[in-house]
């Protein structure tokens, strides 16, 4: 009896204790070894492993293995798109386990290679790794059997990492936010936060808030960029949560190097609704820096999307030294690097640079040893004879070098990695450009062979270089698609109805008529709009043909990998049947059903009204130009009389004009076989990647357009 009294004593001793325990302990590494003040991790992205093409995990194996070895990263992040799930010929978008299988075995190989603990690699999935998953643990939820993560049992949409040097914590938080139930593509192309997730992710970038007194730097990583990111149901974002904690960057894929180099973005508070930004700095002019102890901190992070391995064959290496966060981005399409050089500090006064840089360099709020010395940190597989800072002065219009200084490597009993330092009087670069100075690092080994990094310029005092987006870099990172997607199609929708529905209004109800003969675009507007409604069957059967657009189904297809269970799929989304509650259905793919959406409106449905209302002018036109020959008025009766004009005409000169020869008809003809040319490959390419017939599955989207096309060229035709 006493002995079981003294088990229960214990017993209630040891639950509090349990539960009170901090859950993280075994989240946090210790980094031993110099330098101290620095930690690097690396970044692989959109690997798309296929078994079409195999070169891409050949090539993984070969280069990337070694390249770790070299570096010696304390983490390695994998940020999505393990693997392709593509068929040959791009259209069918579904889970493949042999590509799940080869992406096992190749990491298994890199780990073994590199030299590396498998607990340091951290893997997400990707909008291709969740094709047509129709339950995360489910049968075709491959990444759970196969990748890092799963093996790991990381079976959370938020898992965080902590990197812990003697003065500083680094907090890595790797979020998935991809369909909880994943369709077939191309419509699964965003990030879907659930308001769960959002706080979870909140919780924790949190957790050492209140727990350390040491600096912390936090680094969230994930595969989408923010403007391919859904809000929650709630209405938040990602933006919001990593704003609230002032991260110092977000590290993420997804888009590919093919739309630009410089897929990057500073993001900053702002209580506006954001549709745009226009450059890749927020704001024009930065705000003057406020001193005083109870001043508001900057809320405010850096976006980088990194390229692909896919084509790019892209890596990326990520450094913190003492809080300043920078990266370098590795090429291997040429094959393997001898030497790599990150320069950690001072700062790419382009990409790296912050408000908070500037605060801390005006208010001494960092040491003044994180200015005193160039670093950089060098990774060779060759032993080095030399490493030296230069730095250029742009003043002079051109690359005038104000100094070279010889770096030093740190020495350290146990080392991770080569940190190079060079002494300098930093003040002496203060200046009020932010690129008038730029920095460049040379590296030369033994063998005599010399590797430079990339001239970056700099602020010691923390200014940013504004730096604009190409067009394509802007259509992808500074456009909030999400956001914009139903602002696009209503104004799309509204636009086609109202081309349609007020010329016929004020044919019925008002006597003003457009004309030819008047000048203005919006004149030829209308009055090709007036002519389409004098064919009523094609003018009824476009509005009804947007109404159907809105009010039903546009098609029925296997929106899964089994291809089981059919949805069907609207202008908000894809309807299927949920998971959890049988019987009931569900929007799933909201606003990714864009990318069929927008184009089928603004790319088919468009041009063919403006085509068929133009066939009907140019009857009309053409109609008008006869009578005028003949002398006749457009309402006389004789059509016997109007046909031998008709010959007769023919063998006149005036047939040799453009109207006379209907050139203009020829002209819309071939419009007319364009738009049903890009309807079919639009058609064509649903078909193959949801498994439908066009007939059964989809007349109405399928059918309308061409035959409304084909009834208007008829309705057109040369008489009279």
């Amino acid at each position: 009896m006493g002995s079981a009294i003294l088990n229960a004593m214990v017993f209630m001793v040891l639950i509090p204790a349990l539960c009170c325990a901090n859950p993280k302990d075994e989240d946090v590494i210790d980094v031993k070894g110099g330098p101290e003040s620095v930690v690097w991790v690396v970044q692989l992205s959109d690997l798309h492993f296929s078994v079409h093409h195999p070169d891409r995990a050949t090539d993984f194996t070969q280069l990337v293995a070694p390249a770790l070895s070299t570096i010696n990263p304390s983490l390695v992040l994998i940020t999505g798109d393990l693997t392709d799930g593509k068929s040959k010929d791009l259209l069918t978008m579904k889970q493949n386990e042999e590509e799940w299988v080869e992406y096992q075995t190749v990491m298994e190989h890199v780990i073994q290679r590199s030299g590396l603990d498998k607990s340091i690699f951290f893997d997400l999935r990707g909008n291709h790794d969740n094709f047509g998953v129709p339950l995360l643990g489910g049968a075709f939820d491959f990444f759970s059997k196969y990748s890092i993560n799963g093996q790991l049992g990381r079976t959370g949409n938020v898992n965080s990492i902590t990197l812990q040097t003697g003065d500083r914590k680094h907090l890595f938080v790797g979020v998935d936010t991809t369909m909880s139930v994943g369709v077939r593509g191309p419509t699964n192309l965003f990030g879907h936060p659930t308001d769960q997730l959002l706080s979870e992710l909140d919780m924790e970038l949190s957790h050492w808030d209140s727990q350390s007194k040491h600096p912390i730097t936090k680094i969230s990583f994930g595969h989408f960029p923010l403007s391919f990111s859904a809000t929650s149901h709630s209405g938040k974002s990602l933006k919001d949560i990593f704003l609230n904690h002032s991260i110092s960057a977000y590290i993420c894929g997804h888009l590919h190097a093919r739309f630009g180099k410089n897929l990057k973005r500073h993001h900053q508070f702002s209580s506006l609704p954001e549709f745009f930004q226009l450059n890749i700095h927020q704001l024009s002019s930065q705000p003057p820096v406020n001193c005083s102890t109870d001043a508001p901190t900057a809320n405010e992070f850096w976006e980088w999307e990194m390229g692909d391995w896919r084509k790019s064959r892209a890596m990326r290496i990520l450094a913190i030294d003492r809080g300043h966060v920078s990266y370098v981005d590795v090429d291997f399409k040429l094959g393997t690097k001898k030497t790599i050089i990150l320069p950690t500090f001072p700062l790419d006064s382009q990409l790296m640079s912050t408000s908070s840089s500037r605060h801390e360099y005006e208010c001494r709020a960092m040491g003044p040893l994180s200015y005193e010395a160039i670093r950089a940190l060098v990774f060779s597989v060759s032993p080095l004879v030399s490493v030296t800072a230069m730095i250029y002065d742009t003043r002079p219009g051109y690359l005038s070098m104000v100094l070279e200084a010889p770096m030093i490597k740190l020495q350290h009993n146990t080392s991770r990695g080569d940190l190079y330092i060079a002494p300098w009087n930093y003040r002496a670069f203060a200046d009020p450009s932010p690129d008038r100075y730029w920095l460049q690092i040379e590296a030369t080994d033994f063998m005599g062979r010399s590797t430079l990094s990339d001239l970056r310029p700099f602020s010691i005092n923390g200014l940013s270089t504004k730096l604009s987006w190409t067009w394509k870099e802007f259509i992808v990172m500074g456009c909030q698609w999400a956001a914009l997607y139903y602002p696009m199609l209503w104004s799309a929708v509204y636009f086609l109805l109202l081309i349609l529905l007020i010329p016929k209004a004020l044919l019925i109800f008002s006597n003003k008529h457009f004309t030819y003969k008047n000048k203005g675009f919006l004149n030829i507007l209308g009055w090709v709009s007036q002519e389409l409604c004098r064919v009523p069957l094609a003018w009824f059967g476009l509005v009804g043909y947007l109404f159907y657009l809105i009010l039903f189904p546009w098609f029925i297809g296997q929106v899964f990998t089994d291809g089981k269970d059919k949805g069907y799929m609207t202008y908000m989304g894809w309807v299927i049947k949920s998971v959890n509650e049988d019987g009931k259905h569900e929007y799933v793919g909201s606003p990714d059903v864009m990318v069929v959406v927008l184009p089928h409106l603004l790319f088919v449905v468009f041009p063919a009204i403006l085509v068929t209302g133009a066939l009907a002018a140019e009857k009309q036109i053409y109609r008008e130009h006869i009578l005028s020959l003949s002398g006749k008025k457009e309402d006389d009766p004789d059509q016997e009389e109007k046909r031998s004009l008709w010959y007769g005409y023919r063998g006149s000169r005036k047939s040799n004009s453009c109207v006379g020869e209907r050139w203009i008809r020829k002209v819309l003809l071939v419009v007319c076989l364009a738009i049903c040319w890009k309807h079919f490959m639009n058609c064509r390419a649903l078909i193959k990647a949801y498994e439908m017939n066009p007939i059964i599955n989809f007349p109405g989207y399928s059918l309308t357009i061409p035959l409304l096309l084909a009834y208007t060229v008829y309705r057109t035709r040369r008489n009279v």
